[in-house]
C-alpha cells in the first residue's frame, strides 16, 4: 500500500501526526501552488520565508531516507492548486490514500474535504499544539464569554507549566501589570539573529523577486531563519539575551527600533520549525536558572500557551461565520497609507515603514497603533484582515483572523475581548516616542494640530454609544463622554468628519 503524505507548508516539522507512521513504500508531497500566493498580496518576504522553509524541509527529508515528491511553484505542469496537485500525486505514484494534518486555515480545510482525489483522504489531528480544537469546543461549551485568561489557567494546570503543585509560581497566574514600562530614554537592545541566505534561498529570492514585484514590502535583506537548527538558533539567542527584559517593556515602542526585546519567534512557531512545547520549557528553564525573572516569563508564555492556543480554538469553534461578522457595522474603505506609509501621523508611518521593511511588527504596534487607528476610524474589518494577513511574516488565517477580528476590531462583538482597545493619542504618547517627531500633538483635543487618536476616539465611542455604553469596562469613558458640553462635541464630530473625509484617509486604487 502507497500512502500519499501531503505536507503542508506551515507543517514543517518531523513530529507532524501524518508522517508519524511514514512507511518505505509511502511518498511526501510538497507543493508550492499559487492559489496559496496570491489569495492575498503576501508580503514578499513572506513567501520567500514559507517556500524557502519548504524546500529546506523536503531537503532533509530526503537526506533521511525519506521519498519526496516535491512540486515547484515554476514547474511547467503545476496546477496551481492543492487540489489540482493532489489529484496529479494520487495519480502520479498510484496511491491507495492521502494522508495529510489537519490543516490549520478553514478555506484549506474545507477545499480538501470538498474534492475528489482518486483516493481516500484521511485529515489527522495536528498534534503539536497542547490544546486540540476538541478539547477547545468543551471548554467552551456552555460559556456565556470566552475568556482567555480561564483557558490560560486550565492549560497550565494540565501541562505543569509554571506550577508549583495545584498553584501557579509566585502565586499569581499573572504578572500583566509589571509588563507594561515605557521605553527608556536610549533604548536600543541588540536585533535578533540574522541568518544568511544560502544557496536553496537565493534561489527562493530570485524567484519571488521575477513573480511577485509589485507585491508589499522588500524582499531584500533577507535573514528569517529557514531550518530548524537556525530557528533554534533564534530561539537560544532570545532566552539569553532578550527574556530577561521582554517583560518590562513589551508593551513598548520607539522609533527605528523594530525588535527591542521581543522574541520574533512566531514565524517559526507557525511555520513549524519550531514547537510550542520546546519554547515554553526553554522560558522555564531560564527562570528555574534564575536567568529570568517571573514577569518576563510569564508573559511570555501566555503569549505561546494562552493568546496562540485560545485564537486557534476560537477560530476552529465559530468559522466559517465568524469571519463574516462586523458587530460595530464598520465599513470605511482602508486607507492607502496602510500600504504606503505615506503620512503625516507618525506612529503609523513608522510601524508600515517597518513592516515594508522587515514584514514584522510587534504585538502593540499591532494592536494600538495600526488596529486601534483601524478601529476608532471604523475601516471594513474584511480590508483590514486581508491588509493584516497579507503584510506580516507570522501570519496565518486561524491566529490572525481572531486577533485582529475580535481583538483589534471588537467585531466579533465581544467573544475575544472584554471591551474594545480603543485609545486616543495618549497612550501611545506613553507607551512610545513616536510623538515627538509628529506633525500632531496628543495634548492638543481638537483643531488642525490636535493628534487625530483624540477625536477619532470620543467620535467611536459616540458613533457605538448604544452598543457599548453599557460594557462596565467603559463606564468611566462615557461618563466623561456625558459630561461634555455642546460646544466639545460638536468640536469632536467636525474634527473627526474632517480626517475621515480627507484626501489622506482616502482608500489607494493601487492596492
Amino acid at each position: 500500500m502507497t500512502s500519499l503524505r501531503f505536507v503542508l507548508g506551515d507543517h514543517l516539522t518531523r513530529d507532524l501526526s501524518s508522517l508519524a507512521d511514514l512507511g518505505r513504500d509511502d511518498v511526501v508531497l510538497m507543493v508550492e501552488v499559487a492559489e496559496e500566493t496570491t489569495y492575498v498580496r503576501h508580503h514578499k518576504q513572506k513567501i520567500a520565508l514559507v517556500i524557502s522553509a519548504m524546500r529546506h524541509f523536503a531537503k532533509a527529508l530526503r537526506e533521511e531516507g525519506a521519498r519526496v515528491d516535491y512540486v515547484e511553484l515554476d514547474a511547467p505542469d503545476n496546477t496551481g492548486s492543492f487540489v489540482g496537485e493532489l489529484r496529479r500525486a494520487v495519480a502520479r505514484h498510484k496511491a491507495d490514500r492521502v494522508i495529510v494534518a489537519e490543516p490549520g486555515e478553514w478555506r484549506v480545510r474545507d477545499a480538501l474535504m470538498q474534492a475528489e482525489f482518486g483516493a481516500p483522504l484521511e485529515i489527522r489531528e495536528d498534534d503539536r499544539f497542547f490544546a486540540s480544537t476538541r478539547r477547545f469546543a468543551q471548554w467552551a461549551h456552555g460559556r456565556a464569554s470566552y475568556r482567555m485568561e480561564f483557558f490560560y489557567r486550565e492549560l497550565r494546570r494540565a501541562h505543569g507549566v509554571l506550577m508549583d503543585g495545584d498553584q501557579p509560581v509566585g502565586g499569581r497566574w499573572n504578572f500583566d501589570a509589571e509588563n507594561r514600562k515605557p521605553p527608556p530614554r536610549s533604548f536600543h537592545p541588540d536585533p535578533p539573529p540574522r541568518f544568511k541566505p544560502d544557496k536553496i534561498t537565493r534561489a527562493v529570492l530570485d524567484l519571488v523577486g521575477r513573480r511577485f514585484a509589485d507585491h508589499f514590502g522588500d524582499l531584500e535583506p533577507f535573514g528569517w531563519a529557514v531550518t530548524r537548527a537556525d530557528a533554534l538558533v533564534a530561539l537560544d539567542a532570545f532566552v539569553s539575551g532578550h527574556l530577561p527584559d521582554f517583560g518590562d517593556h513589551q508593551d513598548a515602542m520607539a522609533s527605528g527600533e523594530p525588535f527591542l526585546h521581543h522574541a520574533t519567534l512566531s514565524p517559526y512557531l507557525n511555520l513549524g520549525l519550531l514547537s510550542p512545547r520546546e519554547v515554553c520549557a526553554a522560558a522555564e528553564r531560564a527562570y528555574a536558572r534564575g536567568e529570568a525573572p517571573l514577569n518576563a516569563v510569564e508573559g511570555f508564555v501566555r503569549q505561546i500557551l494562552g493568546w496562540r492556543e485560545y485564537m486557534r480554538g476560537l477560530y476552529w469553534l465559530k468559522m466559517p461565520d465568524y469571519a463574516r461578522s462586523n458587530a460595530l457595522a464598520a465599513t470605511r474603505p482602508l486607507p492607502g497609507f496602510y500600504w504606503t506609509g505615506e503620512t503625516k501621523l507618525a506612529c503609523v508611518a513608522e510601524v508600515v515603514g517597518q513592516l515594508r521593511r522587515h514584514a514584522y511588527a510587534h504585538h502593540i504596534q499591532r494592536l494600538m497603533v495600526t488596529g486601534n487607528l483601524a478601529l476608532i476610524a471604523g475601516f471594513a474589518p474584511a480590508e483590514v484582515e486581508e491588509w493584516y494577513l497579507a503584510v506580516y511574516a507570522d501570519a496565518f488565517d486561524w491566529v490572525e483572523l481572531p486577533n485582529t477580528h475580535g481583538m483589534a476590531l471588537f467585531a466579533d462583538g465581544g467573544l475575544v475581548g472584554s471591551k474594545p482597545y480603543a485609545a486616543s493619542g495618549a497612550y501611545i504618547s506613553r507607551m512610545s516616542n513616536y510623538c515627538g517627531a509628529c506633525a500632531y500633538d496628543p495634548k492638543i483635543k481638537s483643531g488642525p494640530k490636535a493628534c487625530p487618536f483624540n477625536p477619532l476616539y470620543w467620535d467611536f465611542l459616540i458613533r457605538n454609544r448604544a452598543r457599548l455604553a453599557k460594557n462596565p469596562r467603559l463606564a468611566m469613558p462615557y461618563r466623561t463622554l456625558a459630561a461634555m458640553s455642546d460646544d466639545r462635541l460638536y468640536e469632536i464630530a467636525r474634527d473627526a468628519k474632517s480626517i475621515l473625509t480627507s484626501e489622506a484617509f482616502a482608500a489607494s486604487p493601487d492596492y
